[in-house]
C-alpha cells in the first residue's frame, strides 16, 4: 500500500477517536463542575488543560476556556473541531480508496460543526459521538479487511489508548471521586457493563480496574492495546521464530503486560503519572509506526508540537 495512504488511514483513525474521546473528556469535566460546588473550578480546568498537554493559554482557566480550547476552536491544536478537520483532510487524501458513504459522512460531519458550535454543551458532546460512532460503523460495514482498514484500526487503537489515559488522570484528579468514577464510567459506554461486571459493587478501585484492565470491554486500555498489537501483527507479519523486528509492536506489547502483570495497587497509588508513562508509550509507538510505515510522512502535530 501506498505509504501516503497508509498513513491517511492510520490519521483518519486517530482524529476520529481524538474527536470522540476529547468530548467524552469534556462530558466528564463538566458534569463534574456542575454536581460538585465545592470543587475549585480554576484549577480543576487547569488540571484538564495540563492532562490534554495545552500550556500556553492566557486568563483564568474555567468551563468557559475549556469549551474554546478543546471543542469549538478550530485554531486550537487540541480542539474537537481541529481534529475532525483533521480527518477531513486526511480523509480528502486517500479519497480513492475510501467508500461513498465514508467520505460522505466525514465531509457532512465537518460540515456541521458550525451548527454544533451553537449547541448547548451537553448536546455538542452527544452530537460529536454520535457523528464518530456512525463513521466507525459505516467503516466497519464497508472496508474491506486488508492492510488499509489494519492501519485505521492501529491508529484508531493507539488513540483511544491515549485518550482514555487523559480520561482517567481526569478522574483521578477530581476533588470528588465519588462523582467523577460513575460519571467516568457512563463517559465511556462503560457503566452498564461495570456494573453486570462487579454485580451492582460501585467502588473507584473497581471502575479504574475495569477501565485499565478488562480484556473484553473494547474501550479498556488492555484491549485497545491488544487491538494495536493484532493490527500491527497483520502488517507485519514476517514469520520469524523470535522476538519483534516491529518496535511499535514491542512497545505497545510491554505497555499491556506491565499492566497485566503489575498489581492493580501499584498502578492506581499514582495514577496520573502511570497514565502519563502510558501516554509516553503510546507516543513512542506511533513515532515508531511513523518510521517503519510512512516513508514520505507528513508532519502531524498534537499538544505542544509534539508529533503522536
Amino acid at each position: 500500500m501506498l505509504s501516503r495512504i497508509a498513513e491517511s488511514l492510520f490519521w483518519i483513525g486517530r482524529y476520529l477517536e481524538r474527536a470522540d474521546d476529547t468530548a467524552r473528556i469534556l462530558d466528564v469535566q463538566m458534569q463534574v463542575l456542575i454536581e460538585d460546588p465545592g470543587m475549585d473550578e480554576r484549577t480543576s480546568c487547569e488540571q484538564l488543560l495540563s492532562v490534554m498537554g495545552v500550556e500556553n493559554y492566557t486568563g483564568q482557566p474555567n468551563r468557559w476556556m475549556l469549551l474554546d480550547l478543546l471543542a469549538h476552536n478550530p485554531e486550537s491544536p487540541t480542539s474537537i473541531a481541529t481534529a475532525i478537520g483533521a480527518a477531513r483532510e486526511s480523509a480528502r487524501r486517500a479519497r480513492e480508496t475510501l467508500s461513498t458513504d465514508i467520505w460522505a459522512a466525514i465531509n457532512t460531519t465537518w460540515r456541521g460543526l458550525g451548527t454544533a458550535r451553537a449547541m448547548r454543551a451537553p448536546d455538542m458532546f452527544s452530537w460529536v459521538r454520535n457523528r464518530t460512532a456512525m463513521i466507525s460503523g459505516i467503516a466497519d460495514a464497508t472496508m474491506s479487511r486488508d492492510d488499509g482498514w489494519h492501519f485505521y484500526m492501529l491508529g484508531r487503537s493507539i488513540e483511544r489508548v491515549d485518550m482514555t489515559a487523559r480520561l482517567l488522570s481526569t478522574a483521578a484528579l477530581a476533588s470528588g471521586p465519588q462523582v467523577a468514577w460513575p460519571t467516568t464510567l457512563r463517559a465511556c459506554g462503560a457503566y452498564e457493563s461495570f456494573i453486570r461486571a462487579y454485580r451492582g459493587i460501585e467502588a473507584d478501585r473497581q471502575a479504574a480496574e475495569f477501565l485499565l484492565l478488562d480484556r473484553w470491554f473494547p474501550r479498556s486500555i488492555v484491549s485497545s492495546l491488544a487491538e494495536a498489537e493484532r493490527a500491527l501483527g497483520k502488517l507485519g507479519s514476517s514469520g520469524q521464530r523470535s522476538g519483534f523486528s516491529d518496535e511499535a509492536q514491542r512497545l505497545l506489547g510491554r505497555a499491556r503486560t506491565e499492566l497485566e502483570y503489575r498489581p492493580l495497587n501499584d498502578i492506581v497509588f499514582d495514577l496520573p503519572v502511570e497514565m502519563e508513562r502510558l501516554q509516553r508509550s503510546c507516543a513512542a509507538a506511533s513515532d515508531a509506526v511513523s518510521a517503519r510505515y510512512f516513508a514520505e510522512s507528513e508532519m502531524h502535530t498534537w499538544r505542544g508540537g509534539v508529533v503522536l
